[in-house]
């Protein structure tokens, strides 16, 4: 791991890992090294057995994210060729959270600005507090995005409503997010954490290889970024019917408690 880990900590509890970004002295802007560590951190969560699912949030008290780190802008950012590599690695970001093989949860409370969005955007489930702003202010900041990091806008709310979150630069709630189609649920602000951990708990709950297996179906069929082939997405179905799990999800439903599932 990088020294930027320590504003990306991960609390594990059951079969859930929750990544908090936690940057309270930039009011949890992404930094350059934030983005260049991310990649690796979801790589591992990936690699643990015992991690069934992903969840992406502000540390206690903290927004979601308020995007890109703008006093970078002046030395990482300062020439196209730093932009590119900046770029480079919101993108690099984005598509590690996309290929995540596991469900990954954004649980956006506060601010979800710029690249804040795409980093949303990226994830699987975007669930969000009663309070939460959304925004991209590229056009106020002169900031160009490359069509790499901008199809998980796209993908996420279509491009009519990309067009207009990029043309004006307008801030839009929680409700108008939902309506857009940014995110599926929006729940009150009280008790926010506490719902995320019962959603995910819940998640974590259900079979592995059938999350996995629907995970990269509905991405297939969505045309989603970083969408698994038609066969590949065939062969994780077919091992869903040939593992233990079957079994046990069949057994369960039939002497009615409830399932124990071992992702095998």
């Amino acid at each position: 791991m990088t020294d930027s880990c320590a504003k990306l900590r991960v609390a594990h509890s059951g079969g859930v890992a929750r990544i908090l970004i936690d940057n309270a002295e930039r009011r949890n802007a992404f930094d350059f090294s934030m983005w260049r560590a991310l990649p690796a951190l979801l790589a591992a969560l990936d690699a643990e057995e015992a991690t069934r699912i992903v969840v992406l949030s502000g540390a206690p008290s903290l927004p979601f994210c308020s995007g890109a780190d703008i006093s970078e802008f002046s030395t990482v950012r300062a020439t196209a060729e730093g932009g590119r590599a900046y770029e480079a690695a919101n993108v690099e970001a984005f598509d590690a959270l996309s290929r995540l093989g596991k469900p990954v949860v954004a649980a956006i409370s506060g601010f979800c600005m710029g690249g804040g969005m795409g980093l949303a955007a990226a994830c699987d489930l975007r669930i969000a507090a009663e309070g939460a702003v959304f925004g991209i202010p590229a056009g106020r900041l002169g900031v160009g995005y490359p069509p790499e990091a901008m199809r998980y806008v796209v993908s996420a709310v279509g491009a009519q409503t990309a067009m207009d979150l990029f043309f004006t630069a307008l801030r839009i709630d929680a409700e108008e997010a939902r309506a857009a189609g940014f995110v599926s649920r929006v729940l009150p602000e009280e008790g926010f954490d506490a719902a995320i951990d019962r959603i995910a708990a819940g998640i974590a709950a259900n079979a592995p290889l059938t999350l996995r297996a629907a995970k990269a179906a509905i991405r297939r069929a969505a045309g989603l970024p970083h969408a698994l082939s038609a066969q590949e997405c065939e062969r994780l179905a077919a091992a869903c019917f040939d593992s233990a799990d079957y079994a046990e999800g069949r057994n369960a439903f039939l002497e009615k408690r409830e399932p124990r599932f071992r992702g095998g």
